[in-house]
């Protein structure tokens, strides 16, 4: 049986895997297990920048992933960046099954703010929707209030809704029901 995989790259706390599992258990119609933590891969950190480069730990999350994988999600600690971009709150393949979501600009010590778990744990959710539903072949939506919607900033993630709107929704539930023709 095809499932979801959840993977922690580097230490992370227990909580956010089990508030991003419970989404994921929410919205897409596959198993969802945890995978054993990764080491973060030594060549994903850019010295010169501070942070991590995504694709890296993509690859590494793509080669921990079992045989039945339908969809992975590392889930990170970690600063991430790609070349062309400042910072990314996490990376998709578009229409593949791996993702990746950091958790370092969702909280709120980052901003130098006091720590707010309930915020996390709903801006951790919502990311983790984004990204899966990437992964769906799902592209940045207009709707604002949709979880597909471009955050290019903590504010953007705020005011959108965890939750896809119906257009996005619609899309994910032609493709779990091809993906459901395909395992049967």
């Amino acid at each position: 049986m095809s499932a979801l995989y959840v993977v922690a790259v580097g230490a992370v706390p227990p909580k956010p895997l089990e508030w991003i599992e419970a989404a994921a258990a929410e919205w897409f119609p596959l198993p969802v297990a945890r995978l054993p933590a990764l080491r973060m891969p030594e060549r994903a950190y850019d010295p010169a920048r501070g942070q991590y480069h995504s694709v890296e730990i993509l690859k590494a999350v793509a080669r921990a992933a079992p045989a039945n994988t339908t969809r992975i999600l590392g889930v990170t600690e970690v600063d991430l960046a790609i070349p062309v971009l400042t910072f990314l709150f996490g990376q998709a393949q578009l229409d593949g099954p791996v993702a990746v979501v950091s958790l370092c600009r969702l909280r709120q010590e980052f901003y130098g703010l006091p720590a707010d778990e309930a915020l996390l744990r709903e801006r951790a959710a919502k990311e983790a929707l984004h990204e899966l539903g990437h992964t769906f072949g799902l592209t940045h939506c207009s709707d604002t209030r949709c979880s597909m919607s471009l955050s290019t900033d903590i504010a953007l993630v705020d005011a959108k809704g965890g939750r896809y709107c119906p257009r996005c929704g619609a899309h994910l539930v032609r493709r779990f029901a091809a993906l459901d023709g395909e395992q049967s």
